[in-house]
């Protein structure tokens, strides 16, 4: 069980929510304090607002943290200019039964094992950060935008990943992707002015009537897809 409670911050306020089934979608405009709330979920930033199997992931460290909770950054920061896609994926390799080489199969980019991270375009670097996380394989595992920087087929393959229940434990998505966070059907918080507006199923979050209530007339349903309306 994950909870928060009562977490206020200069940007998030009274941020209170028990972790109800496996798996959540965190949605939010620019700035609402989506990322913020990963860091405190995770022990970056420091709370007593937090507790993940009745452990507070800010008063536990090393082996206990990672096996507990792993953030998946946005964006692949790398500062030795000669760590290979190998060498950067044996490290994070901590409790997964899988290797090196399955999870580059499965995410289609054996091609880059021997590429150094430097080099890596975007979106390949995108897919090196959900393969690090699928090694680790914490009990909760947050991606902070995964499908970022990828195009259509590549967003698809990922899609497929995390929707499949044999690979990570328990995943929490934060992305702008309606599509991607609708077609998960995880439950969806939505943070608004740093507070949780909605908290529900999908299924409720993606009715027309929050659908108006969240994006006015920017996005609407279409042939069981959401879309944005240009």
């Amino acid at each position: 069980m994950l909870k928060c409670e009562n977490y206020s911050s200069g940007i998030l306020h009274d941020i209170s929510f028990e972790l109800k089934n496996k798996n959540l979608i965190i949605l939010g405009s620019n700035g609402a304090g989506k990322t913020t709330l990963a860091k405190v979920l995770s022990g970056i930033i420091p709370s007593s607002s937090v507790f993940i199997e009745e452990k507070n992931p800010s008063d536990i460290y090393g082996d206990k943290r990672t096996e507990l909770i792993n953030y998946i950054p946005p964006k692949l920061e790398i500062y030795d200019d000669f760590m290979s896609v190998e060498e950067f994926l044996e490290i994070n390799k901590l409790y997964s039964h899988k290797d090196i080489d399955e999870v580059l199969e499965l995410l289609n980019i054996s091609y880059t094992k021997n590429k150094k991270c430097k080099n890596l375009s975007s979106g390949e670097a995108q897919l090196l950060l959900l393969s690090s996380a699928i090694l680790h394989n914490a009990k909760y595992t947050i991606l902070d935008e995964p499908t970022s920087n990828l195009d259509p087929q590549k967003i698809k393959n990922s899609f497929h990943i995390l929707q499949d229940k044999t690979i990570l434990q328990n995943k929490i998505v934060i992305t702008h992707n309606l599509n991607l966070a609708y077609k998960l059907g995880y439950d969806i918080l939505y943070i608004k002015d740093g507070k949780i507006a909605f908290y529900e199923s999908s299924e409720q979050f993606f009715s027309d009537k929050n659908l108006q209530l969240f994006f006015n007339d920017s996005v609407k349903k279409c042939d069981d897809n959401i879309v944005v309306s240009l």
